[in-house]
C-alpha cells in the first residue's frame, strides 16, 4: 500500500513512513493510493465481531503487512482496553429510526480517542522497532489535546507538545489535558483562537530547522493518516449493528476539521452502504456554505458553546476534494492557491458529485440549547452540544425515514456544563468516577504570546536528551 500527496508533488510513501510524516513537503495531505474494497457478502460475514476484531478487518488492508498480523491485533486490542464501555461505541435509540453512537466510552470522553489511543500506541511501536525519537505537536480545539496526550504520555520515544486556545475551551477540557504531569507532557494555551494554533502546527511542519539534530515533528491532528484510518472502523461497526449491508445506513457527523465525517464517506467507498452523510456544523459554517450554496470563504471565527467545532478552515476537507477533482493533484494546488486569498468555489462537477452524498445544516448556540432540552424533556438522553447539532441536523436534512439515521455523539455532556445549565439543567452532568476527582489534580501549563518564534523557543527548551 502506497500513500500520495493530495497536490500530486510529493514522493509517495509506505505506511509506516505515512504515519510519521504528517503533511506531504508540497504542503497536502497525504491518502492511500488505492482503497480497500470489501464485497457485500465480506461485510456481512463480519457480523457479531467484537468491534477489536471489526477493526483488524478494516485497518490491515491499509498497514499491508508492514506491521505482523499478531502485533497489529496486539495494538488494537491495547488501544480500547481502556474503554469504559464494553461495546467500545454502543448505539442508543432517541427516535424512530434515530440513533446515537456513543463515542465518549473512551479515556478521555470525546471520539479523538478511537483514533489517538491507537495513534498513540502505534507510534510508540514505529518508534521502539526503529530506535527512533520524535517530537509530537498538534493544536488542539478542546478533545484533540486531551485525547493525544493520554495516548503518547507513556511513549518513552516522544515529547508532546499541545497547543490550545488560552481561555477558549472548557474547564473540563483543559483540566483533561494540563492535569497531565509526566514529563514528556508539554501543554500550551496561545494568546489567540484554533486557528492560530493550527497555523503555528503547519508553520512549524514546514520548516523544523527548530528542531535538535535527528529530530523531526509528528502530526497526531486529523492530518495524520492513521486517524482517519482508525475512525472508518465505527461506521462499519454501527451499520452491521443496525441490519447493514443488508439495508443501507445514513450518519450525521458533528463537523469541524472534516476528519471524522471523511472517514464515513471512505467507509461508502470501501463498500458500506452510507445513502447519507450530513455536515452539521455550528455558526463556523464554512462546510454548510461550500455544500448549500458553494461558498467557501473565510469568515471571522465566532466562539460558540460547542468549542470545539470553532474552526474555519477545515484542513481535512481538502482530501474530499482530490476525489472530486478526479485525484489531480495539480487542480487541488491550485484550488487551495484560490483559498489563500480568502475564498474558493468548487466546479459544477465537483459540487454535483459531493451533493450527491452530503447535505448540510447550521445551528447556532440557541437552537442547539433548545435541542438538548427537547430531547432530554422526550428521552431523558442528555447530549452534549456539539452531538445535538448533529441530531438536529440530522432531523432537519434526513432524506428518508425508512432508513436508520445514526448520530455521531462525539463528547460526553459533563465536558460542556455551560451548554447543559443553559438548556434547562439544574445540575452539571457528573464526571464518570474514574476523572471525579479532575478539579482536583494539579495543573501545569504555559501561556504564550501567539507569536511562533516565542512557541518554537519554549519547545527547543523542553525537549529531552
Amino acid at each position: 500500500m502506497k500513500y500520495i500527496s493530495t497536490r500530486g508533488d510529493a514522493p509517495s510513501l509506505t505506511f509506516e513512513d505515512v504515519v510519521l510524516t504528517g503533511l506531504a513537503p508540497d504542503g497536502g495531505l497525504y491518502v492511500p493510493e488505492t482503497l480497500p474494497k470489501f464485497s457485500q457478502e465480506e461485510i456481512a460475514s463480519w457480523a457479531g465481531l467484537s468491534y477489536q476484531e471489526l477493526a483488524f478487518k478494516v485497518i490491515a488492508p491499509f498497514v499491508a503487512g508492514e506491521i505482523p498480523d499478531a502485533d497489529l491485533q496486539g495494538l488494537i486490542d491495547k488501544s480500547y482496553a481502556t474503554f469504559r464501555h464494553d461495546a467500545i461505541a454502543p448505539l442508543v435509540q432517541t427516535g424512530h429510526n434515530e440513533w446515537i453512537l456513543e463515542l465518549f466510552q473512551g479515556p478521555t470522553l470525546a471520539f479523538k480517542d478511537f483514533a489517538l489511543q491507537f495513534l498513540g500506541n502505534l507510534l510508540d511501536y514505529i518508534l521502539k522497532k526503529r530506535d527512533q525519537k520524535v517530537v509530537v505537536m498538534g493544536a488542539t480545539s478542546g478533545d484533540t489535546g486531551s485525547a493525544a496526550i493520554e495516548g503518547c504520555r507513556h511513549c518513552d520515544n516522544i515529547d508532546i507538545f499541545i497547543l490550545h486556545p488560552y481561555q477558549r475551551v472548557s474547564d473540563v477540557q483543559r483540566r483533561q489535558m494540563t492535569t497531565v504531569l509526566e514529563k514528556n507532557v508539554h501543554n500550551i494555551a496561545l494568546k489567540g483562537n484554533f486557528d492560530d494554533c493550527q497555523n503555528m502546527v503547519k508553520a512549524s511542519f514546514g520548516d523544523q530547522s527548530f528542531l535538535p539534530e535527528g529530530r523531526q515533528l509528528v502530526a497526531v491532528n486529523s492530518i495524520n493518516w492513521a486517524r482517519i484510518m482508525a475512525q472508518i472502523v465505527y461506521y462499519f461497526y454501527a451499520a452491521l449493528a443496525l441490519g447493514g449491508p443488508a439495508r443501507p445506513i445514513s450518519f450525521s457527523v458533528p463537523t469541524g476539521n472534516f476528519g471524522d465525517i471523511f472517514a464515513g464517506y471512505l467507509a461508502k467507498q470501501m463498500g458500506l452502504p452510507i445513502d447519507q452523510l450530513v455536515i452539521a456544523t455550528n455558526a463556523n459554517d464554512i462546510l454548510h456554505r461550500c455544500i448549500s450554496e458553494n461558498d467557501h470563504s473565510k469568515k471571522e471565527l465566532i466562539h460558540s458553546l460547542s468549542p470545539s467545532m470553532d474552526i474555519m478552515v477545515s484542513s481535512n476537507f481538502e482530501r474530499l476534494l482530490f476525489d472530486l477533482y478526479g485525484r489531480n493533484g495539480a487542480s487541488i494546488k491550485q484550488l487551495m492557491e484560490e483559498f489563500k486569498s480568502g475564498a474558493m468555489h468548487l466546479s459544477d462537477e465537483a459540487l454535483v458529485k459531493a451533493r450527491e452524498l452530503f447535505s448540510s445544516y447550521r445551528l447556532d448556540d440557541e437552537e442547539m440549547i433548545q435541542v438538548i432540552a427537547d430531547v432530554f424533556e422526550h428521552t431523558e438522553y442528555l447530549l452534549d452540544p456539539h452531538t445535538a447539532i448533529g441530531v438536529q441536523a440530522a432531523r432537519k436534512r434526513r432524506r428518508r425515514q425508512d432508513i436508520p439515521m445514526v448520530c455521531l455523539a462525539t463528547a460526553h455532556p459533563a465536558k460542556f456544563p455551560e451548554a447543559v445549565r443553559k438548556a434547562g439543567q439544574t445540575d452539571d452532568p457528573a464526571l464518570p468516577h474514574h476523572m471525579a476527582d479532575l478539579f482536583d489534580r494539579e495543573e501545569r501549563y504555559e501561556v504564550l504570546d501567539n507569536d511562533l518564534s516565542v512557541v518554537q523557543k519554549h519547545m527547543q527548551g523542553n525537549i529531552r536528551a
